[in-house]
């Protein structure tokens, strides 16, 4: 009795004895193969520099579709068809960039004609600055015996024309732009559907979730670049205006835009109004106009865009100061312009993606919890 009292719950029959209790293995964790890693990153960087004409086309037309959206939908509520709303928009925007160009030219013709008085002391420092950064190997056959040789090094406008091999490939890259556009415009409903589709079921919320957060911060840097690029170009020509530069509307918006590319924003946005104020400016009111785009370049990096933008894109200066150098280096002066967003929509992938979230966390900012947990 006592015997089968205490086999009470023991399945084995009565005559096998009782097993030992070994351990039960556990998994190993899976290890990370940081090689496969590397060759991978390396595999992505090969495919965005030889790349580079075909994926900047498509960014800038997707950034002109989100400017777009807007509009094409405000025409979509006027019960046109899709498709039309979207032709009406990339029309007027053609015919803006037509008349802005139009406007330029003619300022620029205006510039050359009108004041001519200084038109050849441009002349004269434009050449000057070109002739030294040509090639700097002139040697007559006597001194190259004993004289150390200068071979030429790379022009710093090699570098912001990275990739564009010619102005034949720059115009065949830029006539696909408003078709890109165009269909993005008239398939974004498609597109974004069949996007989540290609994710399983269980993750397609999350898909859903993560392409919303990234339209919303490509929306919210388009319109808060435009935003602050006027509020700049507005001071700008007002304290042009009272240096008495010639040209002023048109050199203080050019300042203005020009202010808003990452660190050489501020060597740019002086390019305009000493370049039109050449023969009328005195050594004072450059160094007003040095001033003046030093200042505003400041508060629209340290208030205006934490104002306008930093909710949306939540990277680290750190981050974004290495993002700007790796994109710079891939796609030279069109990286500086895009590198922000991209570096943003990648933050924002990596933060709903579990194995990511580490990465994620590295390009954003210290959370206030985080901060106050450390603190302590």
């Amino acid at each position: 009795m006592a015997q089968s009292v205490a086999n009470i719950g023991d399945r084995r029959p009565p005559d096998q004895p009782a097993q030992p209790n070994l351990p039960v293995p556990r998994p190993r964790p899976r290890r990370k193969d940081w090689a496969l890693h590397a060759i991978g990153i390396a595999a992505i960087l090969a495919i965005c520099y030889f790349g580079e004409e075909t994926l900047v086309t498509i960014l800038v037309s997707v950034l002109l579709a989100f400017i777009l959206a807007p509009v094409a939908d405000l025409f979509t509520r006027l019960r046109l068809p899709r498709w039309l709303a979207s032709a009406i928009s990339v029309g007027l925007l053609l015919a803006a960039l037509r008349g802005t160009a139009y406007y330029g030219i003619n300022q620029a013709s205006n510039l050359l004609t009108e004041v001519p008085q200084y038109s050849g002391q441009i002349r004269q420092r434009v050449s000057q600055i070109t002739s030294k950064t040509h090639n700097l190997e002139i040697l007559t056959p006597a001194q190259e015996k004993d004289a150390v040789k200068v071979h030429e090094t790379t022009n710093w406008t090699d570098l912001l024309s990275h990739g564009f091999g010619s102005v034949t490939e720059v115009v065949l890259a830029g006539s696909f732009i408003p078709f890109l556009a165009f269909f993005m415009l008239t398939w974004q409903d498609h597109a974004r559907a069949a996007t989540v589709g290609l994710f399983p079921l269980e993750n397609r919320r999350e898909a859903y979730t993560t392409l919303g957060q990234i339209s919303r911060m490509v929306r919210s840097f388009i319109v808060g670049n435009l935003l602050i690029g006027l509020l700049i170009g507005g001071i700008s020509t007002l304290v042009f205006a009272f240096l008495g530069i010639p040209f002023f509307f048109f050199a203080g918006f050019a300042s203005g835009f020009l202010s808003l590319v990452p660190y050489l924003g501020i060597i740019l946005a002086l390019l305009p109004p000493l370049f039109v104020g050449i023969g009328h400016l005195t050594w004072p009111s450059v160094v007003w106009i040095a001033l003046s785009v030093f200042t505003l370049h400041i508060i629209s990096i340290n208030v205006l865009y934490p104002k306008f933008l930093g909710g949306r894109l939540r990277l680290n200066p750190l981050a974004v100061t290495i993002a700007l150098l790796v994109w710079a280096w891939l796609w030279g002066a069109v990286g500086l312009i895009l590198a922000v967003p991209i570096t943003a929509g990648m933050k924002i992938v990596r933060d709903h993606v579990e194995s990511l979230k580490p990465f994620g966390v590295w390009l954003g900012e210290e959370s206030p919890q985080n901060g106050a947990n450390g603190n302590r």
